[in-house]
Protein backbone atom coordinates (compact mmCIF):
# COMPACT_ATOMS: atom_id res chain seq x y z
CA UNK A 1 0.00 0.00 0.00
CA UNK A 2 2.79 2.74 0.82
CA UNK A 3 4.55 1.96 -2.72
CA UNK A 4 1.47 2.30 -4.26
CA UNK A 5 0.50 6.18 -2.74
CA UNK A 6 4.60 7.03 -3.30
CA UNK A 7 4.05 5.81 -6.85
CA UNK A 8 1.10 8.19 -6.97
CA UNK A 9 2.62 10.89 -5.21
CA UNK A 10 5.86 10.72 -7.32
CA UNK A 11 3.73 10.65 -10.85
CA UNK A 12 2.14 13.82 -8.72
CA UNK A 13 5.60 15.41 -8.69
CA UNK A 14 6.31 14.66 -12.41
CA UNK A 15 3.26 15.84 -13.82
CA UNK A 16 2.96 19.06 -11.78
CA UNK A 17 6.73 20.37 -10.79
CA UNK A 18 7.22 22.51 -13.86
CA UNK A 19 4.00 24.71 -13.67
CA UNK A 20 3.75 24.85 -9.74
CA UNK A 21 7.34 26.22 -10.02
CA UNK A 22 5.81 28.89 -12.53
CA UNK A 23 3.41 29.48 -10.80
CA UNK A 24 5.54 29.85 -7.31
CA UNK A 25 8.04 32.12 -9.15
CA UNK A 26 4.79 34.39 -10.35
CA UNK A 27 3.89 34.72 -6.78
CA UNK A 28 7.55 35.45 -5.27
CA UNK A 29 9.14 37.02 -8.14
CA UNK A 30 12.48 34.92 -6.90
CA UNK A 31 13.39 31.59 -8.33
CA UNK A 32 15.12 30.59 -5.40
CA UNK A 33 12.47 31.53 -3.13
CA UNK A 34 9.92 29.72 -5.81
CA UNK A 35 11.83 26.62 -5.82
CA UNK A 36 11.96 26.11 -1.62
CA UNK A 37 7.98 27.27 -2.08
CA UNK A 38 7.77 24.34 -4.25
CA UNK A 39 9.19 21.63 -2.42
CA UNK A 40 7.96 23.21 0.96
CA UNK A 41 4.49 22.81 -0.83
CA UNK A 42 5.51 19.30 -1.85
CA UNK A 43 6.18 18.42 1.48
CA UNK A 44 3.19 19.43 3.21
CA UNK A 45 1.01 17.65 0.46
CA UNK A 46 3.21 14.26 0.97
CA UNK A 47 2.53 14.84 4.22
CA UNK A 48 -1.38 14.70 3.83
CA UNK A 49 -1.60 12.66 0.62
CA UNK A 50 -3.41 9.72 1.66
CA UNK A 51 -6.31 12.10 3.60
CA UNK A 52 -6.58 13.71 0.24
CA UNK A 53 -9.88 12.65 -1.67
CA UNK A 54 -10.62 14.59 -4.30
CA UNK A 55 -7.47 13.74 -6.75
CA UNK A 56 -8.52 15.79 -9.71
CA UNK A 57 -8.65 18.80 -8.08
CA UNK A 58 -5.29 18.22 -6.57
CA UNK A 59 -3.24 20.89 -8.44
CA UNK A 60 -5.87 23.36 -7.17
CA UNK A 61 -5.17 22.66 -3.72
CA UNK A 62 -1.58 22.59 -4.30
CA UNK A 63 -1.74 25.98 -5.81
CA UNK A 64 -3.97 26.63 -2.30
CA UNK A 65 -1.36 25.49 -0.13
CA UNK A 66 1.75 27.50 -1.83
CA UNK A 67 -0.04 30.53 -1.42
CA UNK A 68 -0.43 29.99 2.35
CA UNK A 69 3.06 29.03 2.59
CA UNK A 70 4.15 32.58 1.01
CA UNK A 71 1.71 34.33 2.74
CA UNK A 72 2.60 33.33 5.83
CA UNK A 73 6.25 33.59 5.34
CA UNK A 74 5.70 37.47 4.34
CA UNK A 75 3.66 38.21 7.40
CA UNK A 76 6.77 36.61 10.10
CA UNK A 77 8.74 38.37 7.79
CA UNK A 78 7.00 41.41 8.57
CA UNK A 79 6.52 41.05 12.11
CA UNK A 80 10.09 39.84 12.61
CA UNK A 81 11.93 41.90 15.19
CA UNK A 82 14.89 41.46 12.74
CA UNK A 83 16.37 44.65 11.70
CA UNK A 84 17.68 44.79 7.93
CA UNK A 85 20.56 46.79 7.28
CA UNK A 86 22.27 47.66 4.10
CA UNK A 87 25.64 47.63 5.48
CA UNK A 88 27.83 44.57 6.83
CA UNK A 89 28.09 43.45 10.61
CA UNK A 90 31.91 42.66 9.46
CA UNK A 91 34.40 44.98 8.71
CA UNK A 92 35.33 45.54 5.39
CA UNK A 93 38.10 43.71 3.51
CA UNK A 94 41.83 44.81 3.27
CA UNK A 95 41.78 47.28 0.40
CA UNK A 96 44.41 45.96 -2.09
CA UNK A 97 47.84 47.99 -1.81
CA UNK A 98 48.22 47.91 -5.24
CA UNK A 99 44.94 49.25 -6.64
CA UNK A 100 45.85 53.18 -6.25
CA UNK A 101 49.30 52.65 -7.90
CA UNK A 102 48.23 53.69 -10.58
CA UNK A 103 46.32 57.29 -9.17
CA UNK A 104 49.56 58.14 -7.44
CA UNK A 105 51.71 57.48 -10.33
CA UNK A 106 49.30 59.91 -12.36
CA UNK A 107 49.55 62.53 -10.02
CA UNK A 108 53.53 62.51 -9.48
CA UNK A 109 53.99 62.68 -13.46
CA UNK A 110 51.13 65.56 -13.18
CA UNK A 111 53.46 67.24 -10.49
CA UNK A 112 56.23 66.84 -12.02
CA UNK A 113 54.69 68.69 -15.11
CA UNK A 114 54.48 71.76 -12.04
CA UNK A 115 57.23 74.79 -12.04
CA UNK A 116 59.35 74.24 -8.68
CA UNK A 117 58.19 76.75 -7.12
CA UNK A 118 54.44 75.90 -7.86
CA UNK A 119 55.35 71.85 -7.23
CA UNK A 120 57.00 72.96 -4.09
CA UNK A 121 54.34 74.50 -2.73
CA UNK A 122 51.43 72.57 -3.47
CA UNK A 123 54.12 69.49 -1.51
CA UNK A 124 54.62 71.41 1.40
CA UNK A 125 50.80 72.41 2.05
CA UNK A 126 48.91 69.15 1.28
CA UNK A 127 51.36 66.39 0.99
CA UNK A 128 53.59 67.75 4.49
CA UNK A 129 50.23 69.00 5.74
CA UNK A 130 52.21 72.41 6.68
CA UNK A 131 50.83 75.54 7.29
CA UNK A 132 50.71 78.65 5.02
CA UNK A 133 53.90 80.48 7.55
CA UNK A 134 55.78 77.38 7.56
CA UNK A 135 55.60 76.83 4.00
CA UNK A 136 56.48 80.72 3.53
CA UNK A 137 59.06 79.87 5.95
CA UNK A 138 60.70 76.52 3.96
CA UNK A 139 60.45 78.66 0.57
CA UNK A 140 61.95 81.74 1.46
CA UNK A 141 58.78 83.65 0.46
CA UNK A 142 55.63 85.26 1.77
CA UNK A 143 52.85 84.22 2.33
CA UNK A 144 50.81 85.75 0.03
CA UNK A 145 53.83 84.65 -2.45
CA UNK A 146 52.78 80.66 -1.05
CA UNK A 147 48.65 81.29 -1.13
CA UNK A 148 49.38 81.99 -5.13
CA UNK A 149 51.74 79.29 -5.84
CA UNK A 150 49.70 76.68 -4.29
CA UNK A 151 46.45 78.31 -6.12
CA UNK A 152 48.16 78.34 -9.60
CA UNK A 153 49.31 74.64 -9.10
CA UNK A 154 46.37 73.58 -7.87
CA UNK A 155 44.51 74.47 -11.00
CA UNK A 156 47.69 73.06 -12.99
CA UNK A 157 46.90 69.77 -11.60
CA UNK A 158 43.97 69.51 -11.92
CA UNK A 159 43.99 70.17 -15.83
CA UNK A 160 46.62 67.93 -16.02
CA UNK A 161 44.69 65.33 -14.21
CA UNK A 162 41.41 66.02 -15.92
CA UNK A 163 43.97 65.35 -19.37
CA UNK A 164 45.28 61.99 -18.22
CA UNK A 165 42.57 60.60 -16.69
CA UNK A 166 38.84 60.05 -17.10
CA UNK A 167 38.20 63.51 -16.40
CA UNK A 168 36.47 62.66 -12.80
CA UNK A 169 38.52 64.76 -10.54
CA UNK A 170 35.31 65.23 -8.23
CA UNK A 171 36.36 62.09 -6.78
CA UNK A 172 39.78 63.55 -5.27
CA UNK A 173 39.56 64.53 -2.00
CA UNK A 174 38.10 68.26 -1.28
CA UNK A 175 41.08 69.22 0.93
CA UNK A 176 43.64 68.29 -1.92
CA UNK A 177 41.83 69.90 -4.87
CA UNK A 178 41.38 73.49 -2.55
CA UNK A 179 43.04 76.32 -1.83
CA UNK A 180 44.74 76.96 0.90
CA UNK A 181 44.16 77.06 4.59
CA UNK A 182 41.22 74.56 3.15
CA UNK A 183 39.43 77.33 1.31
CA UNK A 184 37.46 76.84 -1.70
CA UNK A 185 39.51 78.29 -4.49
CA UNK A 186 38.97 81.04 -5.94
CA UNK A 187 39.01 80.57 -10.31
Amino acid sequence: MAGTRDDEFAHFVEATRPALRRAAFQLSDDWYEADDLVQRTLMALHRHWERLDHHEKINAYARTVMTRLLISDRRSHRWSREVLDDSLPESAPATDPYATLGDRLMLMDALAGLGPRQRAAVVLRYWEDRSVEETARAMGSGCSTVRSQTVRGLAALRSALQAEGDGNVEDAPDKALSGPCGEPELN
